[in-house]
């Protein structure tokens, strides 16, 4: 069973993505904000990490450019789910090391297939 972690600091945001996740047969572990997430993935081994990009403590971009720093996870996908579209945050996104960018709201078989899609 593949493992993912989804940062996220609005809990139905995460919920949704959990059960969506979940139905399809995913280890599915959560986290508040990026500060939790690094931590939880330092503890732990994912397959698949899925974060939002504007939250408290440490936002997305922050997370995903620490978490690269780790051995682990230098060439684990992330994925980003955010209301952010704009270029500019995309290109940051990318610079820091994120695999793929999703819009929200977000299409529950959308997520479904990119996941399938970067697990591959």
């Amino acid at each position: 069973m593949k493992k993912i972690l989804t940062v996220d600091d609005s809990a139905s945001m995460r919920a949704m993505v959990a059960f969506t996740l979940k139905a399809q047969g995913f280890d599915v572990t959560e986290a508040v904000n990026g500060q939790e997430g690094l931590e939880k993935a330092k503890g732990s081994s994912y397959d698949l990490v899925i974060s939002d990009v504007n939250m408290p403590v440490m936002d997305g971009i922050q997370f995903i450019t620490e978490l690269r720093k780790e051995e682990n996870y230098r060439f684990t996908p992330i994925l980003m789910l955010t209301t952010e579209s704009g270029m500019d945050k995309k290109q940051e996104g990318k610079a820091a090391g994120a695999t793929g960018w999703i819009v929200k709201p977000f299409d529950p078989q959308k997520l479904v297939a990119v996941v399938n899609k970067v697990l591959k």
